[in-house]
C-alpha cells in the first residue's frame, strides 16, 4: 500500500515538473516589472512580436524589444516605445480621380492623426484593387516625398498605372459546346471591357454554380498586346434528363376499358450552348387526377443581364377542381451566390363536378377564382457542387401578394354566394433551407427545412399547398396533404460507397394546418432507408418508408416504396 502511494506521488510530481519544464516565462522590465507564463518559447516569441506591432500601430514607428538577459526558462525583455509620430499631411499625388474614388481615399483620415502602418497598408491595397478593376492590373503605388520634422511626418502617394489591359474573348479549353460569346456575357466579362481581377474571381464562382458546366482544372490568364485572355477549362455535364413510364390497367369505373397511367419527365439544359433550359413533367396516377408542368428559361435577353423564365402548370384533382397557373419571372444575378427574381403569376381555379352541390347550403370548399399576384424570390447558393453537393448550404425565400376574385358558377345556386366576400387580398410565403455536411470520405449528412404560408379572408381548398411524397414528407402518397401552413424537417445520414452512390437512412417530421377543411393540426412523421445508385447513364433511387399522421396509422400495410430511374445524357 505504501509503495503504491509513493508511486502515485512520484507520478504527480513528475507531471508537475514536466509541466514547469515546458513553460516559458517572460520577464518584462519597466517601471512596473511583470511576468508572463507561456506554454512554450514559440508562444512567447509570438507575444513579443505582436506587442511591438501593437506599439507601431499606435504611432510608435521605432518601437523595439530589447532582450536584456536569459536564465533557465525566463527571458528578460524591455519594450521601448520611442516617439509617437503624427501625420502632417498625406497628399494624393498623381492618383487618378476614378481610382481615388474607388479606393475611398480621404486625407482627413490621415492629416493630424497618429501614423498607423495598417491604415497606410490598407489604403495602398485598396488603390491596387481599384486599379485592377479599372483595367490596370500592373499598377504600382507607394509613398514619396517623405519629410520628418520631429515627430511630424508628411508624404505623398506615388502612382504608376502601367499599361491598360482589356478583356479578349474567353477561350474554352475543355470539351464544352457552350458559346464563348454567351459565356463572356453571362460572366460579365465581354470582349473590349477593362480587365478586372475581381470579375475573374467572381466568374469562376459563377461557373461553379451553373448545373450544366463543370471546371476540370484551374483556369488561367495570359496577357498579350494589351489584352487579357481568360482560359476556362470546362466540360458539359450529362444532366439532360429523359424519363418516363406508362401503365395500362383495367378501368375499375368503366368496364371493358383500359386506364392509361404514367409519368414523363424531360429536362434540357444549355440548349444551343446559350444557357437555355427547358423542362416538362407530366403525371397521371389515377383515372381522374393528373398534373402537368412546363417551364423555359431564356438568359440575357436583348443583351442585358436579365433572364426571363416562363412556367405553366396544370392540376386536375379527381372530380373536384381544376387549377391553372401561368407565371413569368425576371431574374438578375446579384452576385455569384445570390439570384434575385421578380415575378407575376396568374392563377385560375374552377370546379369540375357541380351537380353534387345543388342542395348545398354553403359554398363548397373549392370554388372558381382568379388570383393575380406579384412577388419576389431570392436564392442563396453556397453549395460546393450544384448537381451533387456534399458541403455547403442552399437557401431560398419567396413572398407574393395580390387580389383574388371569386367567380360565380352559373351551375350553382345563387344563394351560395350571398354574404360571401367576392374579392380579397391574399398573400403567400415560402422558405427553403438545405445544409450538407461531409464528415469523412464515406459519411455525410443532408438536412432540409421547408415552410410555407398562404393567408386570405376566403381561402379555398384549391388555394392550398400540397405536401407529401418523395420530395417532401416520405411515407405518404404524392400530394397527400392539403395545408395553408406547413413546415417539415428532413434528416438524412448518407453512407457513400462511390462518388455519387450511397446508402441512406432518413427521418421526416412536419406540422401541417388546414384552416379550410377544419382539420386539426397534424404532425406527420416518417422514417425509412434507401439507396441512391449511380449507373453511369443515370441515377436509380429506391426508398422504403413508413409514415404516420392523423389520417394514416403507422403500419406495414401502409408503407410506401418510392423508386425510380432517371436517365441522363
Amino acid at each position: 500500500m505504501g509503495r503504491a502511494v509513493f508511486i502515485l506521488i512520484f507520478c504527480l510530481l513528475s507531471q508537475d515538473l514536466l509541466a514547469q519544464k515546458n513553460k516559458a516565462i517572460l520577464h518584462i522590465l519597466g517601471p512596473t516589472d511583470s511576468h508572463r507564463a507561456f506554454q512554450d518559447s514559440l508562444e512567447r516569441e509570438s507575444y513579443i512580436l505582436s506587442h511591438v506591432a501593437q506599439l507601431m500601430e499606435q504611432g510608435h514607428l521605432m518601437a523595439k524589444a530589447e532582450r536584456v538577459g536569459f536564465h533557465t526558462d525566463t527571458l528578460q525583455v524591455a519594450f521601448h516605445a520611442g516617439m509617437q509620430y503624427h501625420w502632417v499631411e498625406l497628399k494624393q499625388g498623381g492618383l487618378p480621380a476614378e481610382v481615388l474614388l474607388k479606393s475611398g481615399f480621404d486625407d482627413r483620415m490621415f492629416n493630424g492623426k497618429v501614423v498607423s502602418y495598417n491604415k497606410v497598408l490598407s489604403l495602398l491595397e485598396r488603390i491596387i484593387q481599384a486599379s485592377e478593376g479599372q483595367g490596370y492590373p500592373f499598377a504600382e503605388v507607394g509613398l514619396d516625398s517623405l519629410a520628418l520634422n520631429g515627430n511630424l511626418l508628411s508624404a505623398g502617394l506615388t502612382y504608376e498605372s502601367g499599361p491598360f489591359i482589356a478583356f479578349d474573348t474567353i477561350k474554352i479549353t475543355g470539351s464544352s459546346k457552350t458559346d464563348p460569346l454567351f459565356l463572356s456575357k453571362l460572366l460579365q466579362i465581354p470582349p473590349g471591357t477593362p480587365f478586372s481581377q475581381r470579375k475573374i474571381d467572381q466568374s469562376i464562382s459563377r461557373v461553379r454554380n451553373l448545373p450544366y458546366l463543370k471546371i476540370t482544372e484551374e483556369p488561367s490568364l495570359s496577357f498579350q498586346n494589351s489584352e487579357a485572355t481568360f482560359y476556362l477549362p470546362i466540360d458539359d455535364r450529362s444532366i439532360n434528363m429523359l424519363d418516363g413510364i406508362i401503365g395500362f390497367l383495367p378501368n375499375e369505373l368503366e368496364q371493358n376499358k383500359i386506364l392509361v397511367t404514367g409519368q414523363f419527365d424531360l429536362a434540357l439544359y444549355n440548349v444551343g450552348g446559350k444557357g437555355r433550359n427547358y423542362a416538362l413533367n407530366w403525371q397521371r396516377l389515377s383515372q381522374h387526377s393528373q398534373n402537368l408542368e412546363v417551364s423555359a428559361v431564356e438568359p440575357l435577353i436583348l443583351g442585358s443581364n436579365l433572364d426571363v423564365m416562363a412556367q405553366f402548370s396544370f392540376l386536375k384533382q379527381d372530380t373536384s377542381f381544376l387549377n391553372r397557373n401561368f407565371r413569368v419571372d425576371l431574374g438578375y444575378r446579384v452576385s455569384p451566390a445570390l439570384y434575385l427574381t421578380f415575378f407575376n403569376s396568374r392563377q385560375a381555379g374552377g370546379l369540375l363536378d357541380v351537380s353534387r352541390f345543388q342542395q348545398a347550403e354553403v359554398l363548397p370548399e373549392a370554388a372558381d377564382f382568379r388570383f393575380n399576384n406579384y412577388g419576389v424570390h431570392l436564392d442563396n447558393n453556397r453549395l460546393d457542387d450544384v448537381f451533387f453537393p456534399r458541403r455547403g448550404h442552399f437557401a431560398s425565400f419567396e413572398v407574393g401578394v395580390g387580389n383574388k376574385r371569386l367567380l360565380e358558377n352559373t351551375a350553382l345556386p345563387e344563394r351560395l354566394y350571398e354574404d360571401v366576400d367576392m374579392e380579397s387580398l391574399q398573400y403567400f410565403i415560402k422558405f427553403n433551407l438545405e445544409k450538407h455536411f461531409y464528415f469523412r470520405p464515406n459519411v455525410g449528412l443532408w438536412t432540409g427545412l421547408r415552410a410555407g404560408l398562404v393567408e386570405s379572408n376566403n381561402l379555398l381548398l384549391n388555394d392550398l399547398y400540397r405536401v407529401g411524397g418523395l420530395r417532401s414528407i416520405r411515407g405518404f402518397n404524392e400530394n397527400f396533404f392539403f395545408a395553408n401552413k406547413f413546415a417539415y424537417l428532413n434528416v438524412e445520414p448518407r453512407f457513400y460507397f462511390d462518388t455519387y452512390s450511397y446508402f441512406m437512412i432518413f427521418a421526416d417530421i412536419g406540422r401541417l394546418d388546414n384552416s379550410v377543411g377544419g382539420v386539426h393540426t397534424d404532425w406527420p412523421r416518417a422514417g425509412g432507408a434507401g439507396i441512391n445508385l449511380d449507373t453511369g447513364g443515370g441515377m436509380f433511387r429506391f426508398m422504403y418508408a413508413l409514415g404516420r399522421s392523423a389520417t394514416q396509422p403507422f403500419a406495414f400495410n401502409y408503407s410506401k416504396i418510392h423508386f425510380g430511374y432517371t436517365g441522363r445524357f
